[in-house]
């Protein structure tokens, strides 16, 4: 790679090594610091309710090319996503979502009793720090969504894939489930289009603070 021309969103190639330098040291750090926490967790999973403890779904990552992205499981197995597909589609139409200060689905019966506990920590997102290895995603960056919201999204907001999603970013020190899909996206186009190192960093300092908050977490 040149250091000195310019990669695909217009960041300095010598960023982009930087990062992911910062990604890969990182990621493998706290995969190695969680690794106790993590496995207690799969144990947990298993025991609350059937099913696997690990959950593999198809996400959409940098010029929109698939990956499978792994999470803990949340939710009971063969559970029906038409609830969420219409919330998305609701808040693309301008709709304020919002219940009790959320824009989660209220009371959702899909998620199991570790799963509240995994979602409110963000525990469950713990295994993600194996796509951040891998290349898929970086500890910075949009959220990464699913194939069927991709293509719901407006045009508009396409410059969002033009990075790899993250682990953390902007939606996740801004408010996280108190932010509707459209604030989600304006933030993704922020991100994207103020996008640096010293960035990325100040992100990842921010995300601690509100995890242990507990900020818009549902």
């Amino acid at each position: 790679m040149d250091v000195s021309q310019p990669v695909e969103d217009g960041t300095p190639a010598w960023d982009e090594v930087a990062r992911r330098g910062m990604d890969l040291v990182g990621a493998a750090l706290l995969l190695l610091l969680t690794a106790p926490l993590s496995l207690i967790l799969a144990v947990w999973i298993r025991l609350d309710t059937p099913g696997p403890a690990l959950f593999r779904q198809q996400r959409v990552g940098q010029g929109r090319r698939p990956f499978t992205l792994y999470k803990f499981r949340t939710m009971r197995v063969g559970a029906d996503d038409a609830a969420h597909r219409a919330l998305i589609a609701a808040e693309l139409r301008g709709e304020d979502t919002r219940r009790r200060g959320s824009t989660k689905i209220d009371d959702d019966a899909r998620i199991t009793r570790a799963g509240r506990f995994l979602r409110r920590t963000s525990c469950d997102e713990l295994p993600q720090l194996l796509n951040v290895v891998r290349g898929d995603m970086s500890l910075v960056g949009p959220r990464p969504c699913l194939p069927w919201e991709a293509d719901m999204f407006p045009a508009k907001y396409a410059e969002r894939f033009t990075v790899r999603p993250g682990l953390t970013g902007l939606w996740q020190v801004r408010g996280r489930s108190v932010l509707g899909t459209l604030d989600m996206l304006e933030l993704d186009l922020e991100y994207v289009r103020t996008r640096r190192l010293g960035t990325d960093l100040a992100i990842v300092m921010a995300t601690i603070p509100a995890l242990l908050r507990g900020d818009g977490a549902r």
